[in-house]
């Protein structure tokens, strides 16, 4: 059985403690600020940072966002102290759930394709290979990002 999390918008307080929990999950590139990517995602209605608290601690996030057709989540953490839990079930469920109240029907995510673990982890959720193929492009013309 999941452990129960109490899970809330990221507030301002939050901000160190959410992107140390990236850091330490190893989810943060050179290339993306994270805080920044917070502010980003706090800023209109159609995303929000959903943190998880055990013990006044944040322990799991996911930033969670859509365009009216289709949602996406990045972010997703569960500090590694807390892992094997059903942690990171009970975030992902909190994503779906934001996102159903939100009238999308159709969520979709990213994995490294060298991240094996991430990858079992969303297919044991119900996640599927899509595929469709994701081409980039930095817009403020940076180099392609490994």
């Amino acid at each position: 059985m999941p452990a129960a999390l109490a899970i809330a918008d990221i507030a301002d307080g939050d901000l160190a403690e959410v992107v140390a929990l990236w850091q330490r999950c190893s989810l943060t590139r050179p290339w993306n600020d994270p805080a920044a990517d917070i502010a980003l995602a706090r800023r209109g209605p159609n995303s929000t940072v959903l943190v998880g608290r055990e013990g006044g601690a944040i322990v799991a996030t996911a930033m969670v966002g859509h365009d009216g057709h289709r949602g996406w989540v990045y972010y997703v953490a569960v500090d590694p102290d807390s892992q094997g839990k059903g942690l990171g079930r009970v975030i992902m469920n909190a994503v779906e759930d934001w996102l159903r109240a939100a009238g999308v029907p159709k969520l979709q995510l990213l994995v490294r394709r060298e991240n094996a673990k991430a990858g079992g982890f969303y297919q044991s959720l119900g996640y599927e290979e899509s595929t469709s193929v994701m081409l980039a492009k930095w817009l403020d013309g940076r180099e392609p990002t490994p």
